[in-house]
């Protein structure tokens, strides 16, 4: 129950992919010479491969808001933390107030 069971690969169905599709081969050819006009496909330009995504280009607006957003999130965020840090001090000063009255009640009960 307690031991972990590792997956097994299942066996290889000897099925593989192309990695590149083939190119369409034309379904309408004549063994002889006919009457009706024939259009060729319009070639596909393969898209480099060097570049996989196109490149981002910001704006000196979008450069401003996206500057502007991540000061807004610095500030928020360090606000935040500044105001979970002033309440942990605040607790911690209010246990030991309570810790030196509460000791000084207990050591001394014959001078109340």
């Amino acid at each position: 129950m307690f031991r972990p069971r590792i997956p097994t690969m299942p066996t290889p169905t000897g099925i593989v992919a192309p990695l590149v599709h083939p190119a369409p081969v034309d379904q309408h050819q004549h063994a002889t010479a006919c009457a009706c006009q024939h259009t060729a496909p319009a070639p596909v330009v393969p898209a480099p491969a060097t570049s996989s995504a196109p490149a981002v280009r910001l704006t000196p607006t979008g450069l401003l808001v996206a500057v502007g957003g991540g000061a807004a999130v610095v500030l928020v965020v360090g606000a935040v933390l500044v105001s979970l840090l002033l309440a942990v001090a605040i607790t911690g000063a209010s246990v030991a107030v309570c810790a030196v009255v509460l000791r000084s009640m207990l050591n001394n009960p014959r001078h109340r």
